[in-house]
């Protein structure tokens, strides 16, 4: 079992590695705007989670997860010559939902405003129900 900062190094060594082969490497068509965004490794350094957006439309991310699929062993013979461990690990990718998920904050962020939005107005015209002090005070006693 490898120490986590190794592990973090690794990774951060085949995210480098990974991205520049995209970049100038890959000839294939279907790859879109891919965008390694993180990459995992296993404790005993033998497995590789790449994390992945694509910029572009449902079928664009689609087919540039074919690509990459077709494209691991290439990918990971790469990673094998420029890192030194006795076995490289196996590559594996993973659509990052990021922008899903930002859309998504987004949105709720918004429907919060709209709300609080509501009940600024809803508060600027409320009545009090009783009294404007509700709280019950001492009598005075007028000394006739």
């Amino acid at each position: 079992m490898a120490d986590p900062a190794r592990a973090a190094k690794m990774a951060d060594r085949i995210k480098v590695i990974v991205a520049k082969t995209l970049e100038r490497g890959l000839k294939d068509p279907r790859l879109g705007f891919v965008t390694i965004t993180d990459v995992k490794v296993t404790g005993d350094l033998q497995h590789a989670s790449i994390f992945y957006t694509v910029y572009g439309t449902d079928e664009e991310r689609a087919d540039s997860a074919a690509a990459l699929k077709s494209a691991t062993g290439m990918l990971r013979s790469e990673v094998g010559k420029n890192i030194t461990a006795r076995l490289t690990p196996s590559l594996e990718f993973i659509a990052d939902a990021i922008p899903e998920n930002a859309k998504h904050i987004e949105a709720l962020l918004a429907e919060a405003h709209t709300r609080d939005a509501e009940t600024e107005t809803l508060k600027r015209s409320a009545q009090y129900a009783g009294d404007e002090d509700p709280y019950v005070k001492p009598r005075v006693i007028d000394e006739d």
